[in-house]
């Protein structure tokens, strides 16, 4: 239908294409049209074949057709069935069945036999790609083995086994290549941005629609409520609720405004915003992640290399028991069976559609693993190094404590101290400034204000001197510390905390810390559940605050006042004692330390692009149960394929061994073959193909891990 399109005629917010198709079906053509974003309705007239479109004024019918190209090429990247092929052999395989008296002759003369011409026609492309592999590689595949099988049955005179290794190997070819396919297009779906044009303000001012692929650095756009951003970039006019779920996993929209960033793929729920473009088309960070998981599903696991260098070295065997068999019992049934039975199609199918499905199922929860040997790593780690700032905590100071001197109360130092840090960027500005708002204090004005880098603030207020900082800050202004000495026992000297002073008096001490990610207690132990015997922290901050946070989450190590080559060395050394090793990081300071570990896993939205490139784990929400759960995949993953594998040994060892004893036929032996083969197939198939549908645990209110 859509190569057809032509335009009629357009105006501004209404359209009329010739479709080439009369008297089609209108409600799924209009269907097509009306889901479009843009356009408010759609009218077929099948005499005409046109279509009639009113649509945003704003958007021109080359932005229509644009959409409906799109579409187009998206339906094509679908797993193909054979429906032609599969038609003419089941079609084959009926007239076989119903014949009264077949035709018990042996030979080439069998070829020409109507059941026989069906199969070589659907089956082409496998005995095309055995003899090219015996002819380029010097060696038989699996398609090989089943030409071998097909042509054995027809000149034998049993088309009808023919006709049931090429039909119940294509399922399970295809349900293999659906999978991958349902894999690649979750991901695509949920995160692709999936529009064509946006609004680019001018020099002057004025908003154009223009193609996406015109936009880029250093231009400003529009997004309008109940659009998608398209870009990367930083808010600089406007508000808007918006929904960054398919890019942090948080299900909760934010409003953001102006200085904010904000991603390609998020929606704005409402209001509208101005937003100057960092990133655009495939910089941006929703394209990274989709070329990421991409390229990840053509990582092969050891797992998947091992199976194929099985896989590849039973092919010969095969050939070579069954010579074997006709040289000993001269009967072409047992000889049959061997070719018809083989653990090949079992093995490598279960375990690329395993790993596949689970890259998917990963990536559908937040999580971006870079290949299946990824996986199989996962699954055997015993310890886990965390780094503490950004990782096990937010990363963000908050107040615990304010200790105020004399006549003054808690709220009294905490007003003082909110108007001089009001206008500072600094985290513990922030700390202290969301504290007092928190308890509603009336923040007093403000005169002058001096900030010194290093040391803390100089402010007047209420024509009185002011000073927020370090112990040092205020010694250096002759500021009596004397009332200190009566604290001793209250207060630890390595805590981090903040003095103030009011007219040259200290009038009282703010503590604050770093805060434990929520979630963090429960991940540790669930790690343990999962068999990680080892908890280790590695970070740059002082002993105290480390060796606080390390007794509450009950970790069995922790290192304190590490540099980052100090983190990458005990990470390199650490690996002497396991090779089953994983380091959690975000920072530019971790990305060494994440290089070296067997596994490196970057947490959270604050992650660094260093060390998003260095990590093999990406997990896209501030949410540390995802670690947990992404070593309970892989485990679960790979108890998947030892299952599979041992069902398809043994199951086709069996029929293999009832062959060759004559108790089956080689009709029955390769639908019991294909048989296995398809249900380890859809056994492994069952992580994405269910699509979220069965019991589990939760991961923050996000999509569920089933099993």
């Amino acid at each position: 239908m859509l190569h057809k399109l032509a335009l009629i005629h357009s105006i501004p917010g209404r359209t009329r294409f010739n479709l080439g198709l009369k008297y089609g079906k209108g409600a799924e053509i209009e269907a097509i049209f009306r889901s479009i974003p843009f356009v408010y309705s759609a009218s077929y007239t099948g005499e005409t074949g046109s279509i009639l479109i009113y649509h945003d004024t704003r958007v021109t019918w080359k932005d229509l057709y644009r959409t409906l190209s799109n579409s187009k090429k998206e339906t094509q990247e679908k797993a193909r069935f054979p429906i032609a092929e599969v038609l003419v052999c089941l079609s084959a395989f009926v007239f076989e069945l119903t014949r009264v008296s077949p035709i018990l002759t042996q030979g080439t003369t069998n070829l020409l036999r109507p059941s026989s011409l069906a199969v070589l026609y659907s089956s082409q492309k496998i005995i095309k790609n055995g003899i090219v592999a015996v002819m380029t590689k010097g060696k038989p595949n699996a398609d090989t083995l089943t030409s071998a099988a097909l042509l054995a049955s027809i000149l034998k005179g049993s088309p009808k086994s023919a006709l049931i290794i090429y039909l119940m190997s294509t399922i399970s070819e295809w349900l293999t290549e659906f999978t991958a396919y349902k894999t690649r297009n979750y991901v695509r779906d949920m995160l692709s941005v999936k529009v064509d044009s946006v609004w680019r303000v001018d020099e002057t001012g004025k908003e154009e629609r223009v193609p996406v692929e015109q936009v880029k650095v250093g231009d400003q756009v529009v997004v309008f409520q109940g659009e998608k951003v398209v870009v990367d970039g930083k808010i600089v006019a406007g508000v808007a609720t918006i929904d960054e779920s398919s890019i942090t996993g948080e299900f909760i929209p934010k409003e953001l405004t102006t200085g904010n960033n904000v991603f390609a793929g998020s929606v704005v729920v409402e209001g509208s915003v101005r937003i100057l473009v960092e990133k655009a088309g495939d910089d941006t960070a929703i394209s990274r992640m989709i070329h990421l998981i991409e390229e990840a599903q053509t990582k092969q696991a050891p797992i998947q290399s091992i199976a194929n260098r099985l896989s590849d070295k039973l092919v010969p065997i095969s050939f070579i028991l069954a010579g074997l068999i006709y040289v000993v019992t001269k009967d072409w049934n047992k000889v049959l069976n061997m070719l018809v039975i083989d653990y090949v199609c079992g093995i490598k199918l279960s375990t690329a559609t395993a790993i596949s499905s689970s890259i998917g199922l990963a990536a559908k929860n937040g999580i971006l693993l870079k290949g299946g040997q990824t996986i199989e790593k996962l699954a055997q780690i015993d310890t886990v190094i965390l780094d503490k700032t950004g990782t096990v905590t937010e990363g963000r100071p908050v107040v615990t404590k304010v200790i105020p001197f004399s006549d003054w109360t808690e709220d009294n130092v905490l007003a003082i101290s909110a108007s001089a840090e009001e206008h500072s960027s600094h985290p513990i500005a922030e700390a202290i400034c969301n504290e007092a708002n928190e308890r509603n204090l009336p923040i007093p004005e403000h005169k002058e204000i001096e900030m010194i880098v290093g040391r803390g603030i100089k402010a007047i207020i209420n024509d009185k001197l002011v000073l927020v900082g370090s112990k040092l800050f205020l010694t250096d202004w002759d500021i009596t510390l004397d009332p200190l000495n009566k604290l001793n026992s209250e207060i630890n000297q390595d805590e981090n905390m903040v003095f103030v002073s009011y007219d040259t008096q200290l009038i009282g001490i703010i503590v604050l810390e770093d805060k434990v990610r929520e979630g963090m207690k429960k991940t540790i132990n669930q790690l343990r559940r999962h068999g990680v015997d080892e908890v280790i922290m590695l970070t740059g901050d002082r002993f105290h605050p480390a060796k606080k946070i390390a007794d509450k989450l009950g970790m069995d190590a922790f290192i304190a006042e590490a540099l980052p080559e100090d983190k990458a060395n005990f990470v390199m050394k650490y690996k002497s004692k396991t090779d089953h090793l994983m380091m959690v990081g975000d920072g530019v300071n971790d990305a060494p330390a994440l290089a070296y570990a067997n596994v490196g896993i970057t947490l959270g939205t604050k992650r660094t692009d260093i060390a998003v490139e260095t990590a093999d784990v990406i997990v896209t929400a501030d949410d540390p149960l995802a670690l947990a759960e992404v070593i309970k995949m892989s485990q679960k993953t790979m108890k998947l394929i030892y299952q599979n594998l041992i069902v398809t040994v043994l199951v086709n060892s069996g029929a293999i061994l009832m062959g060759t004893l004559g108790y089956i036929t080689p009709v029955i032996g390769a639908a019991i073959h294909n048989a296995a083969t398809i249900a380890v197939v859809l056994n492994s198939g069952k992580i994405i193909l269910l699509g979220g549908r069965g019991s589990g645990n939760k991961v923050s209110n996000r999509s569920q891990y089933y099993w």
